[in-house]
């Protein structure tokens, strides 16, 4: 009864969670009196989300509501990338792009914090935009979950395949 338990470190997000919380974002900007004859605006630009407003405060505003939808959707902040806003003619613009996938650097972080630890038995091994974490012991396994939720990483960790 030698057999390996293991699970597999992603950074995924629900593009339809996504799109639902720029969705009521973007009602709740056109509906809000705060909001009123400022021009703001928050809507899909190919695979990135651009805020439009006539100040640099208000296009801040916007994003607040955002990432406030996107809480309460269960979606991490980390998953998102957000520029500063810019000036373009009258009004201000903000660039958010989803972070999707592991880099090679976060997953080479991820394995050395798990081997930090110092666990017996565990094994990490990178393929692709994974990072898949095996031991013999389930319980080592739910030990490294929790450090890795613990941890302050720039990237929002999902696990899954746990078998």
């Amino acid at each position: 009864m030698a057999s390996e338990s293991s699970f597999d470190v992603v950074s995924k997000v629900d593009r339809q969670e996504v799109d639902n919380a720029l969705n009521q974002a973007a009602k709740e900007v056109s509906q809000r009196y705060d909001f009123k004859n400022v021009g703001a605006s928050i809507a899909w630009s190919g695979e990135s989300v651009v805020i439009i407003a006539n100040s640099e405060e208000r296009a801040k505003a916007v994003l607040d509501v955002f990432h406030t939808k996107l809480i309460r959707r269960g979606i991490s902040l980390k998953a998102l990338d957000t520029g500063d806003p810019v000036a373009s003619g009258k009004e201000y613009r903000m660039v958010s792009t989803l972070k999707e996938g592991l880099s090679s650097e976060d997953a080479k972080k991820i394995a050395k914090i798990v081997r930090e630890e110092g666990l017996k038995g565990v094994k990490t091994q990178i393929t692709g935009d994974e990072l898949r974490v095996s031991a013999k012991s389930r319980d080592e396994l739910q030990s490294v979950i929790a450090l890795l939720k613990g941890s302050d990483l720039d990237v929002a960790l999902q696990f899954v395949n746990y078998r």
